[in-house]
Formats: structure tokens, sequence, C-alpha cells
């Protein structure tokens, strides 16, 4: 389901035509950016920095162990906090990969004043219209990354998006392999696949990166993914499966929260399980317990949207892939958990 004014409001002509008439542009994505957030904000700099134009790319929250070497030589800057963007100016500002405001917060300050020169490139289901008052949204693109590459072949003046320069072309493909497992997830469509021939056309290597995010493990991610799978239980006839970590695991791993991703894919192997869930423990304002939710889901006839019930919880995502902050420890978060899965 797609929120209520959570649409397109311009093409993506529109936009590279807009981004191309600026002197400086501000490049950001969510708190905590992973592959495609990484892809589509790097290839996107490079494009415009291509051509002249003045940019600064933003980041926030803990940052991905490999960002180094996927960004090389390409200024980037991690921000702490709204305070650390004061008196920061720029003529607009994009943002990939996401359209909601509790993924932002570290940018309020720059984007909630002047809507009118944000643009916003995403493909998930729900977003504020608030955010940016150009928006090209498209749930069927498996990453943003997708309609990222168009952007920079029009940005760049190319007829296709195979003749995208290499160090364009390797982020983007980073960012539809990571966000669709490698080529496993049921958003996978021909229109993926034809994205990424032509990105590996334009020199974007495969292995290479491959090897860059799924090998190159931290050992605290090996410690945490036993921990999960030993919290492991089954529920509803063994059609839901749920691990649990508590921050004395983070502590007796040296665990970050990047480290955690991915781990309810492991669930999903197992046969019986439609749902498989990772519930985290953390810690609120002012020391209220808090619980992050990761869900997941098999697709199918029977699949369940998880993005529905992720939404229950005011968080969301997509239809096999979603997730929710609750205000409850885990054991209650657990609860109200398998009472929304019915």
């Amino acid at each position: 389901m797609t929120d209520a004014g959570w649409t397109s409001s311009a093409t993506v002509e529109q936009i590279a035509s807009w981004l191309g008439g600026l002197g400086h542009v501000a490049v950001l994505t969510h708190v905590k950016p992973d592959g495609d957030a990484v892809g589509s904000t790097l290839a996107c700099v490079r494009a415009l920095r291509s051509r002249g134009i003045e940019t600064d790319l933003l980041y926030a929250g803990p940052m991905p162990q490999w960002i180094d070497d996927l960004a090389g030589s390409t200024a980037y800057r991690t921000i702490a906090g709204p305070d650390d963007l004061s008196g920061f100016t720029a003529d607009g500002a994009v943002v990939f990969d996401t359209g909601a405001w509790s993924q932002l917060d570290a940018f309020e300050g720059l984007l909630r004043p002047r809507r009118s020169d944000v643009a916003v490139i995403d493909h998930h289901l729900q977003g504020d219209p608030s955010v940016g008052e150009r928006r090209v949204v498209d749930p069927s693109a498996a990453a943003a990354c997708v309609t990222t590459a168009e952007l920079c072949r029009l940005l760049l003046g190319l007829e296709r998006v195979s003749a995208l320069p290499r160090e364009i072309a390797e982020p983007l493909y980073l960012g539809i392999a990571t966000d669709t497992g490698w080529f496993r997830h049921s958003n996978v469509k021909p229109r993926t696949m034809r994205t990424a021939a032509d990105l590996i056309e334009a020199g974007a290597e495969h292995a290479r990166l491959y090897g860059l995010i799924e090998q190159r493990q931290r050992l605290s991610r090996l410690r945490m993914m036993a921990r999960a799978l030993s919290s492991l239980e089954m529920h509803k006839g063994g059609r839901v499966a749920i691990m649990t970590l508590r921050r004395g695991d983070f502590e007796a791993c040296q665990a970050i929260s990047g480290d955690t991703g991915g781990f309810g894919e492991m669930a999903l192997a197992v046969d019986s399980v439609r749902v498989a869930a990772v519930l985290t423990e953390a810690w609120g304002e002012g020391g209220q317990a808090l619980t992050k939710i990761s869900l997941r889901s098999k697709p199918g006839p029977d699949a369940v949207d998880v993005n529905v019930v992720a939404r229950s919880f005011g968080g969301g995502g997509h239809a096999q892939a979603a997730g929710a902050r609750l205000q409850a420890d885990i054991a209650t978060a657990k609860r109200r958990l398998l009472e929304a899965l019915g």
C-alpha cells in the first residue's frame, strides 16, 4: 500500500534539467546509508562534478565499513546532527532512497525551510511529499540506483546507460546488487537485469564489488550471527521465525548496528517459514525501552506483506522487507508483533 500523495511530481528528465542549472547542490540520503543509498548518491555526485557543478555529499549515522573503498577520491562529509550544518547553504538538494522525515532528522534544518529547492529519487511505498517538491517515486524499481542510472545518463547527455563512465557505473551496480540480495529477491524484474547488464558493460566489475561487500565481514558480525541463530524461535506452526539481539550481545561481540544486516534472510531458509523477524534491543530518549523490528517475508501466492505489518507500528518499507521501531521492551514487542501477524 502506497502512502496517499507519495507519488511522482516530476520526470527524471525534469529533475536532471533542474540539477544541471544549479551552481551548488547538496546530495544526501537516509541515516545509516546502505549500498543503494551510497551507490545512488555517489554516482550522482560524480556526474554533477564532471559537469563542473559544486556538490556536497552528506551522510549521517553509522557508515558501512566499505565506504572509503567505494568512494575513493570522491570527498564526502559525515555529520553527527543538525548542528553540524549550521550556516550551510546550497542552491538545491537532492535526496536519494528515502522520503521519510524519520530517516532524515539530521538534515531537517537544511531541508524543511526550502521544500521548493529539494528533489527526491525514491522507490519505497511510503514517504512524505513535504520532503521535496520535485519527486520521482517508482516502487517498481528494485533500487533507487535503477532510476539514478537514468538520471546520470541524462546529466551527462549520453544515449545509453552502458556509456556511463566506470566510476559512475560501479556504485550504481553495487546499489542494485545489494538491494536485490545480489539478484536473489522478488524485486528483481527484467528492467533490473537490463540496467545491471548495461552497468557491467560500462565497466562495473561484479566479482570485485561482491568481494568488497560480502567477503570482508567483521569477525564481530559472525559472532552476532551465532547469537542471533541461537535465539531463534518458531511461532504459528513454524510460519514465523523470530530472532532477538540484546544490548549485551553487542557488547560481548564488540559489534555495531551495521553488523546485523540481513540476518532475517537466514531464517527464511527454513522451508516452513513465511516471515522472519529480528528484534533488536535499544534505548530511546530518556532511557525508554526501544525495540527495532526488521521483517522479511517470502514471495508467492501466500506471501505476507510485511510493509503493512511495519506500518501498523509506524514504520514501513517494501512488501517483502520492512522495519519499524517500537517503544517497548523485546518481550512486549514480540507479543505485539505476533498479534499483528494474526
